[in-house]
């Protein structure tokens, strides 16, 4: 009778264990992470060093187990060729073939503001860590949504600002714009000029200039505007745009006549055109590594990116690092991975990153986070130049008051 006992017993608790097994023992579920950038066309140049980041943030927090310890990060990488079409349907597959949490897309603000509505509709969390237009969460925002780059007004108002005062100082009265014909440009370009407009109220915008996006001939461009002879040219290009567009107005000695104060120079470009750079042009970027070197967190990455890929992290680089680990302190604070938890966890938190303690402001999900502006030089401790004498915008000095975001939202449901 005991032995029947005895071996019942037994039979219990090894079918407990077994179901144990198949049930609680098992891995925690990963955390399916979409990468959806512009790996071909224009994008190319700074989403190849935000992919090489976004994969050094998910193996350092994988081997600390994952989010939360458990949940390892599996990334899933696709091309948008910076094609608002492409990304929509790069995205959906992600979403319904990967079952990706959230998504780090793209380069172009025109790809980004097509993909939020899909993100939202699917209910995946959607980081903007490189497009930066403004109306990517100032119209139709989407709780879905986050921007971690300072957006298209934030940089305006902070080249405008740099641009003002030179402006003032030196006594210009006439310039002209050239800015790519996509949303990122245009927008830039017109919040600048209304900057502008409002801090320097005698100053004349002679004529704009609207190369295509992928432009790749400047020379009727360059020579157009040396012909009218501007006090300055407010730029907005960037990526191989903005390098074709640097050394063709060079050859023409361009930058020795016309000022071009506030351009987009980022450290891709000062390490790409390091010999042929113009020194002591004033410009703006997003994230230098450089301008931060005094926090751990951006002092660490700097020495990891470089261990790993033996190069100076862009500020691409550093953008789509913090993004990843945004999205990592966001599942800290729901403690859980679920997205509908993370989401609400985000919304106004403050993080922790490369570029200090910043919050996401309530109203947008935009990162309310800093611009950079200063003269570029040569500096010995690197075989390319940097910027001198930075001066660091917040975002506090630079976001769009609260009350014009609402009037903008009335205006756009009318």
């Amino acid at each position: 009778m005991n032995f029947r006992k005895t071996a019942a017993f037994f039979v219990t608790v090894i079918t407990c264990l077994f179901f144990f097994g198949m049930t609680g023992a098992k891995a925690a579920e990963p955390y399916h992470l979409g990468v959806a950038l512009g790996l071909t066309g224009t994008g190319a140049l700074y989403s190849a060093d935000q992919v090489e980041a976004i994969k050094l943030a998910a193996e350092e927090i994988n081997a600390k187990g994952g989010f939360l310890g458990r949940h390892k990060i599996e990334l899933f990488i696709r091309d948008t060729q910076t094609k608002p079409d492409v990304g929509v349907r790069e995205v959906k597959d992600l979403i319904l073939r990967d079952k990706i949490k959230a998504v780090i897309n793209d380069y172009s603000s025109a790809v980004a503001m097509a993909v939020k509505p899909i993100a939202q509709e699917y209910k995946v969390l959607h980081i903007a860590a490189i497009s930066n237009s403004e109306n990517i969460t100032k119209i139709n925002p989407s709780p879905y949504t986050f921007q971690v780059v300072p957006n298209s007004y934030m940089q305006a108002k902070a080249a405008a600002v740099a641009t003002a005062k030179m402006a003032k100082l030196k006594g210009w009265k006439e310039y002209i714009t050239i800015a790519s014909d996509y949303e990122w440009g245009r927008s830039t370009q017109a919040e600048a000029v209304k900057i502008l407009k409002e801090m320097v109220p005698n100053l004349t915008l002679k004529k704009e200039f609207c190369p295509r996006l992928g432009e790749a001939q400047y020379t009727s461009y360059i020579t157009g505007i040396m012909a009218l002879k501007p006090d300055f040219v407010y730029g907005s290009l960037a990526s191989n745009d903005n390098v074709a567009w640097m050394e063709q107005a060079k050859t023409y000695g361009f930058f020795d006549k016309i000022a071009y104060p506030g351009s987009l120079i980022s450290v891709t470009e000062l390490i790409l055109q390091a010999k042929t750079l113009p020194r002591n042009l004033i410009a703006l970027t997003r994230a230098p590594f450089f301008a931060h070197l005094d926090i751990p967190m951006m002092a660490d990455f700097v020495k990891n990116y470089r261990a790993k890929y033996n190069k100076f992290p862009s500020d691409w680089a550093v953008l789509g690092y913090d993004a990843v680990y945004a999205l990592k302190q966001g599942v800290e604070k729901a403690k859980t991975i679920d997205t509908e938890k993370v989401k609400d966890s985000m919304k106004g938190l403050t993080v922790n990153l490369t570029r200090g303690k910043l919050t996401f402001r309530t109203i947008d999900n935009q990162l309310s986070c800093s611009s950079y502006v200063g003269t570029i030089t040569d500096d010995p401790k690197y075989p390319f130049p940097i910027y001198k004498d930075i001066v660091e915008v917040k975002g506090s000095e630079s976001e769009r008051p609260e009350s014009e975001i609402l009037e903008a939202r009335k205006a756009a449901k009318k």
